[in-house]
């Protein structure tokens, strides 16, 4: 059994738009506050930009877990 675990944070950009960044391998403890204040640094210092603008404000945050279970089927 593998359980990968991914921190999903949405951003509204500066031309209207959404904007996901995934971050893989996140620890199953992290809070909303130390993800809230990654994002915060993310659009404060404008680190991404690309064709959607920057990073303009938050808009949602999620861990997202996935299990995978393999079979012996020899």
């Amino acid at each position: 059994m593998a359980i990968e675990r991914t921190i999903e944070m949405g951003f509204n950009t500066s031309l209207n738009k959404n904007h996901t960044i995934r971050i893989a391998g996140a620890k199953a403890a992290a809070t909303a506050q130390e993800i809230s204040a990654v994002m915060d640094t993310l659009v404060t210092k404008d680190v991404f930009v690309g064709n959607n603008g920057t990073l303009n404000s938050k808009k949602s945050a999620r861990l997202v877990t996935r299990q995978t279970d393999d079979f012996d089927i020899a």
